[in-house]
């Protein structure tokens, strides 16, 4: 422990370091960051929030201060340079400045650049929370309650995403903070705290006791429907408190069958949640003493299930309204993908690469796979009949290595960009990649001024291609962009003022602005950076 002395004279240190930063700072120019943090949602001004300001290269923070009682705040002494503005404070959301998505506006600092006057729009937090009830309101202590945010349908292929999970306490409360606006889903899991389950082979009859017993909570979905497709969405606005209670009812408990070939193993069952798989919890346990060559799938909840079996491989779909036997060759076959990874020049990468393939969509949901190359080759055992969206990456062993995929050949058929179509019987994958990493940078301007918080894409000439090649960004106060990991090929680039809630990805949408785009070319002689000479106009959205 530092004695009293010792503390002020480190009080005194970091003093003069700060001062000996700030004389050197305004040696380099000296230039301010100032402006008020205002609510986003009413507009009127928060008081004592934290502002920093964070180099652009590293996130790492310059300097911070703390709004005074108006929101005002300023930042002085800084060098000519682009930083990261941030600002936080209880019950909003961290955020960026003028952040959309995970983007935002960088400041400029420098000669003729005018930082003083910002308006930082600050996000309050919104807040969900609920009570489960079960069968004559009694609370249900222990249940898992899934959060689920739809796709704002911005993004090329968006879709329902779990966003947070909590477990209800011992009123059956549940409670979410910090949410972003947006409408969200939520289902609960729940296991009844009486209920017995036991094999059906092991049950005596109806007047066994075990029989009452042998009972399941359904998911269930707001506003208290068994039914996902009748599911009620839960608009929440910034700084918005909704409640979302759900009442749970007792299902009897149904038991599958499940033959299994000799060697195989117990096949896994997955409960389909607004089109994702995820794991049954304690059901799916083989139970008691099954008939032989058959596996028991006891304490069963009515619902849609998906049953992975491994010899051959086959997704089986199962709807589950009542015991029954299920019958594997009903399944959809999982199909086998293998293929090579080549440079547009046709030839091996002189490393291994990981192959992704994130699902799409389809009957079937899958989980996103990945494989690693061996001398170019890759492969996977079993990938579900649907489309897919396949990625490259240098494996961990490889620094600096970004992989744009230009297209994907199976057979005789080649496709622009990175979406693959798997089917019943997939030839062998040509996967071209480019390990082109250039940067495009230029300004975007308005009426002769650089023009802030622009949305700006690029775009291949192939539109197809827009999922594995089309970059963005977002202007900075002074107009300047960036573009990341730009794969050589043709491209036009735009910038749509307020088009932030464009469905940007959308070839149909994103066609009606690039006749007022600019042209751009890389190509693998760019070098490192491609700096555009004249300025991109600003379209409207």
């Amino acid at each position: 422990m530092k004695t009293r002395w010792e503390l002020g004279l480190w009080r005194l240190l970091a003093l003069w370091a700060l001062g000996t930063w700030c004389v050197a700072a305004q040696a380099a120019g000296g230039y301010r960051i100032a402006g008020k943090v205002v609510n986003a949602v009413t507009g009127d001004p928060v008081p004592r929030a934290s502002v920093a300001v964070l180099s652009e290269e590293d996130s790492h923070t310059i300097e911070s201060v703390e709004c005074d009682g108006e929101g005002q705040f300023a930042l002085d002494g800084l060098p000519a340079a682009k930083y990261q503005l941030t600002a936080s404070k209880r019950g909003y959301r961290t955020g960026y400045f003028n952040e959309h998505e995970e983007f935002s506006t960088a400041i400029v600092t420098g000669e003729g650049q005018d930082t003083g006057a910002l308006v930082f729009r600050l996000m309050p937090a919104a807040v969900l929370h609920g009570v489960v009830n079960g069968d004559g309101g009694e609370p249900v202590e222990g249940a898992y309650v899934m959060l689920f945010e739809k796709p704002n349908g911005h993004r090329p292929h968006e879709r329902i995403a779990e966003a947070d999970a909590a477990t209800t306490d011992d009123t059956g409360g549940y409670e979410f903070d910090n949410l972003a606006p947006g409408e969200y889903l939520v289902a609960v899991r729940a296991e009844p705290w009486y209920a017995v389950h036991r094999a059906a082979s092991k049950m005596r009859g109806l007047n066994d006791p075990s029989t009452a017993l042998d009972v399941a909570f359904p998911v269930t979905y707001y506003d208290s429907t068994t039914d996902e497709g009748s599911a009620t969405a839960i608009v929440l606005a910034g700084g918005s408190r909704e409640e979302a209670n759900i009442n749970l009812h007792a299902a009897p408990a149904l038991h599958l069958l499940v033959p299994i070939p000799a060697g195989e193993n117990r096949p896994e069952l997955r409960q389909s949640v607004l089109g994702i798989a995820l794991p049954t919890g304690s059901v799916g346990l083989i139970a008691g003493s099954p008939p032989a060559g058959m596996a028991e799938y006891d304490g069963v909840a009515p619902g849609r299930y998906e049953m992975t079996l491994t010899d051959p491989a086959r997704v089986v779909t199962v709807d589950a309204s009542t015991s029954q036997q299920v019958d594997p060759n009903q399944g959809t076959p999982m199909v086998k993908v293998s293929g090579v990874v080549r440079t547009a020049a046709g030839v091996p990468l002189p490393y291994d690469v990981t192959v992704t393939l994130d699902w799409l969509s389809g009957a079937h949901p899958q989980e996103q796979i990945r494989t690693v190359t061996r001398n170019g080759a890759f492969g996977f055992t079993a990938a579900a009949p649907s489309d897919w969206s396949l990625q490259a990456a240098a494996t961990s062993s490889v620094a600096d290595k970004t992989l744009s995929v230009l297209q994907v050949g199976a057979g005789s058929r080649v496709k622009a960009g990175n979406l693959v179509q798997v089917g019943e019987r997939t030839p062998a994958l040509v996967v071209t990649v480019s390990e082109g990493a250039t940067k495009v940078k230029g300004f975007v301007k308005k009426g002769g001024k650089g023009l802030a918080g622009a949305m700006v894409v690029l775009a291949p000439r192939d539109l197809t291609a827009m999922d594995g090649l089309s970059r963005r960004d977002q202007s900075d106060s002074d107009g300047s962009f960036s573009l990341q990991d730009v794969a050589p090929g043709q491209y036009t680039l735009v910038a749509i003022e307020n088009g932030w809630d464009l469905d940007w990805g959308s070839p149909d949408v994103i066609r009606r602005y690039l006749p007022g785009g600019t042209a751009v070319t890389v190509t693998d002689g760019s070098g490192k950076e491609v700096h555009l000479s004249d300025p991109v106009a600003v379209q409207e959205r």
